[in-house]
């Protein structure tokens, strides 16, 4: 009789064994209890209280390595036989975490986060600016060696762990756990700004119940003189001071930029906006305030809707006269793009925020999913689907460009200049509302438009409540609700100074500096930590418990050197950042160094963290660092 210690596997009762499988070990228990997936170091979603008897295929030697609990949070507390006073382990398992209802409710929700408005207005601009079809081989190839890799990265450490991206870090390598906290950091700041945007497509959405759309003419109050509508208008001469009905509606209606001065001067809060955006955090904290129960039945609406309005919206753009212009001009490669650099780190970049690793996400999602999920192939599915979606949105906005430069009488590439959210608020909306049946394109554009948001907020605030219910449970595993209405009233109120008439200028600083360099370099340090101190064959390992084979070659090449390299690329590319500017601002230097605190703010707690415990922590600073470097669980064996 030996006691003995299992920290990963999995389990399948038989008819007259219960069999527990290890890489190292295989273990037959009687059929005291029915048992699912066993040990994980989150648990599993029972209390099992089992009499075992240990019949080990090992010499008693190598057994005795594995002394110990079947559970990673201590010792086993003694027990009896039935049948004699031999005392024989004990397993203890309590775990209350919730679970996804389906497979399909946590594939929808990484598609739903992954695809998001940035599929649709930051792709297709990206790819025609770096040379058409050309620009598909960088994509691919930096999908392949970079972003794939730390999608399945994110998505395996998530499941095995089964923790959030605060408390995740003592298994893996504890003195890196200030990723944890700036991630949260992050994505606040995401929540800010990204939410806004949605209660912009849910103004126009209102307005679009019309029969004719209010930026169809120059007729209304909030037009001026420059106002110049060319759509079944002969002669009309476009000069640079000119401006189409949809660009006043959007800056002078929907914004009213033009009563602020710039940061300096924001002026008031758009009330209209913010009863939009209220709207939009209501419908945010009903989806999420019960879990993963409650938000994997909301996107079998939010993460399907947006492919059939994206199939409706390309079948009727593939019929507008000048459409195969725009379609030309998106795909006609320019191989001589291939040989600037600017081209492979833009295509980083994209395949980075596209697939969104780094944000904690992935993490909290795959963190409901049962241990032995098969990941990998999760993996490689959502990564397809969302790079499929960024290419088919391609086709979607480009016969739309090209209609609108067959109805100017110019080149397809003057009316593509826009980018970002103007190509949604201004370029689209203005062939939609000269199309036959606008009000119906118009609604479900903008319906396509706010979903596609939700998702991606459902899935940025997950990753802040499960990172903090997981890292302090006893104070809010039972307050759930309390602290999710508590975290989405603190976004509505950070969100207030983007709601202002010079909000779009505080989006475009939060969206450049909040999140772009920091999260690259915080997804830059997880994978260094990951595949060099927290070490790839352990890791490797782990991912063999979960599927019962271990990655391949390829992949543990990519995770430890060409992803890391991967992201160093696109961190040095925002070094080099030109000016920014919105419209006719230009942002001042006082406000870029605003920016660059902004940015600084997340990432600073990672250093700090290191240094608390390096200080705080009792021992030499050799030990203290050897501890504090090597997770919890890596001096018990091996797993």
């Amino acid at each position: 009789m030996s006691s003995f210690q299992l920290r990963v596997g999995q389990s399948c009762c038989e008819e007259t064994t219960c069999v527990i499988r290890y890489p190292q070990v295989s273990l037959q228990l009687p059929p005291l209890l029915p048992l699912g997936p066993v040990i994980g170091p989150g648990g599993t979603s029972s209390s099992l209280l089992l009499w075992l008897t240990f019949h080990s295929p090992m010499p008693r030697q190598d057994s005795a390595v594995m002394a110990g609990s079947l559970t990673h949070h201590g010792s086993p507390n003694p027990g009896y036989s039935p049948n004699s006073a031999v005392p024989v382990p004990v397993i203890t398992q309590t775990d209350s975490r919730d679970k996804w209802s389906k497979k399909m409710d946590f594939l929808l929700s990484v598609v739903g986060f992954a695809v998001d408005l940035g599929n649709v207005w930051r792709f297709p601009y990206i790819c025609y600016q770096n040379g058409g079809g050309a620009f598909l081989i960088p994509y691919i190839l930096m999908a392949i060696f970079g972003g794939v890799p730390l999608f399945y990265m994110e998505l395996a450490l998530g499941q095995y762990h089964r923790t959030g991206a605060i408390s995740i870090w003592k298994h893996i390598c504890p003195i890196f756990k200030g990723i944890g906290y700036a991630i949260c950091i992050i994505a606040l700041y995401v929540s800010f700004y990204y939410n806004t945007i949605i209660a912009w497509a849910l103004f126009y959405f209102y307005s679009s119940f019309s029969t004719i759309l209010p930026w169809t003419n120059c007729d209304n109050v909030w037009n001026t003189p420059d106002c110049t509508n060319y759509f079944g208008v002969d002669n009309v001469t476009w000069t640079n001071s000119s401006r189409s009905p949809a660009e006043e509606f959007y800056t002078r209606n929907v914004l009213e930029i033009h009563k602020a001065s710039g940061l300096r001067n924001v002026g008031g809060v758009r009330w209209q906006l913010m009863l939009c955006l209220f709207l939009i955090f209501t419908i945010v904290y009903f989806s999420l305030w019960k879990g993963v129960k409650t938000s994997g039945k909301v996107v079998w609406v939010t993460a399907t809707l947006p492919y059939i309005v994206l199939f409706i919206l390309l079948i009727r753009g593939a019929t507008l006269p000048g459409a195969w212009r725009g379609v030309v001009f998106y795909l006609k490669p320019q191989w001589g793009k291939l040989l600037e650099t600017s081209v492979w780190v833009d295509a980083a970049a994209q395949i980075f925020f596209s697939l969104g690793p780094g944000f904690g996400v992935l993490l909290a999602l795959s963190s409901y999913n049962p241990f032995t999920n098969n990941c990998y192939r999760d993996a490689i599915v959502t990564s397809l689907v969302n790079c499929l979606t960024s290419f088919v949105s391609g086709f979607v906005i480009f016969t739309v460009l090209g209609y609108m430069a067959e109805m100017r009488k110019v080149e397809v590439e003057d009316v593509a200049r826009d980018k970002g959210p103007s190509l949604l608020f201004i370029t689209y909306p203005e062939a939609i509302a000269n199309m036959m049946g606008s009000t119906f394109f118009a609604i479900i554009f903008f319906v396509m438009m706010i979903t596609l948001g939700l998702d991606s907020t459902f899935g940025g605030l997950e990753a802040i409540i499960t990172a903090v219910l997981d890292e302090y449970p006893d104070q809010l595993s039972h307050r759930r609700e309390l602290f999710v209405l508590g975290l989405v009233i603190v976004c509505f109120l950070g969100s207030l100074s983007t709601l202002t008439n010079g909000g779009a200028y505080v989006v475009k600083l939060l969206e450049e500096f909040g999140v772009g360099c920091s999260i690259i370099a915080v997804g830059f340090l997880e994978a260094i930590a990951v595949s060099w101190f927290y070490g790839i064959n352990r890791f490797s390992n782990d991912v063999q418990a979960m599927l019962g084979k271990a990655p391949g070659l390829f992949w543990r090449v990519c995770w430890v050197a060409i992803s890391p390299a991967f992201l160093y690329i696109i961190v040095s590319s925002f070094l080099k950042a030109p000016p920014l500017t919105l419209f006719d601002y230009k942002y001042p230097d006082w406000s870029i160094t605003v920016g660059y605190i902004i940015g600084f703010s997340s990432f600073m707690w990672i250093p700090i963290y290191m240094v608390y415990k390096l200080v705080w922590t009792p021992g030499s600073l050799k030990q203290v660092s050897r501890r504090k470097i090597t997770s919890a669980y890596s001096n018990s064996g091996k797993h």
